[in-house]
């Protein structure tokens, strides 16, 4: 089943979670005058995926697909939404667009910096590339200005059937769960390199008020001090696997 919950205005978390991982897997919609879809999801994932956005808008209105990096929970049914939705876009980091999507997609990307700024009716979007931070070369996070929400991909990510936003802090459970990452064949999940610290500490001084997690509960409030916190969870962990 997939479990659909405004978690703020115009912004649905589609949620499925998957028992034998123990874990959650979340794409979000938001509902404007251009549609986008954060979080394309897995290919098998996409028919309960399309049923769920049905019943938000016309899925043949969508008009981007985004994500944080190149990876099969991420972006795995892409081609299938772009099908569906004949003047959807997808919208990623320059470096996603360039060293992957546009082979892989049956359109070209939208390649984003930090100076492109993204609009979709009532909301502005803007794409940090933050390397590494949580996978890949091509990673970013997406960052939506008028009501401050940061989507955040596999940062925060932690296990369970959990709720679908919490006002505690994600830093304890996120420890929880990267100490179960950092062991055996899934070690070194999340690295950290001299460039995460600093990463982070810029995604806190966006002030974000809204944190939509891919894996987990997403976080309403000031996401600051959590986003400085991480950089030590994510060095204990790294360090230890």
């Amino acid at each position: 089943m997939t479990t659909v919950t405004e978690i703020a205005p115009d912004l649905f978390r589609l949620s499925r979670f998957v028992p034998e991982l123990n874990m959650q897997f979340n794409h979000f919609l938001v509902r404007d005058e251009q549609p986008l879809l954060f979080h394309a999801g897995l290919k098998k994932m996409f028919p309960p995926l399309l049923e769920a956005v049905k019943t938000l808008i016309d899925p043949t209105s969508l008009r981007y697909v985004a994500w944080s990096h190149f990876e099969s929970d991420e972006c795995g049914g892409l081609n299938d939404w772009l099908r569906i939705a004949p003047n959807a876009e997808p919208v990623c980091t320059l470096v996603g667009k360039l060293v992957s999507v546009d082979d892989f997609a049956i359109r070209p990307a939208k390649g984003m910096t930090p100076d492109d700024v993204l609009e979709t009716g009532k909301y502005r979007y803007r794409f940090y590339p933050s390397p590494h931070i949580p996978h890949g070369w091509d990673a970013g996070v997406l960052f939506e200005e008028t009501t401050q929400t940061l989507f955040c991909s596999d940062l925060f990510h932690h296990f369970g059937d959990v709720a679908p936003i919490t006002t505690d802090s994600l830093i304890e459970p996120t420890q929880a769960g990267m100490q179960l990452l950092s062991q055996g064949p899934l070690a070194g999940y999340m690295p950290y390199t001299s460039q995460t610290e600093g990463v982070l500490q810029g995604l806190a001084q966006l002030k974000p008020q809204t944190l939509a997690v891919m894996h987990g509960s997403s976080f309403q409030g000031n996401a600051e001090a959590m986003l400085l916190d991480l950089a030590s969870v994510i060095q204990k962990n790294f360090d230890g696997a």
